[in-house]
């Protein structure tokens, strides 16, 4: 059985799980990040921490490029 141009079930599984995995796992790795990040002040830590886990692919997108250059190193 064909799914989508041709991908079998097997196939489609896979994908899904690799989808699903990236999915789930890109914002925790943000979140661990911005957690463990130390920044100027505990309130830009807390709105990271808020952006990525109320805007659920879109935060940690943001978090990647915006929020860490605001750490300090």
């Amino acid at each position: 059985m064909d799914f989508l141009g041709g991908f079998n079930t097997i196939e489609f599984t896979l994908l899904l799980t690799l989808l699903g995995g990236v999915v789930f796992i890109f914002p925790l790795l943000m979140l661990i990040s911005a957690l463990k990040s130390t920044f100027q002040d505990s309130t830009t830590k807390l709105i990271w921490v808020l952006v990525i886990l109320l805007m659920p692919f879109f935060g940690p997108l943001l978090y990647l490029i915006i929020g860490r250059k605001q750490q300090i190193v």
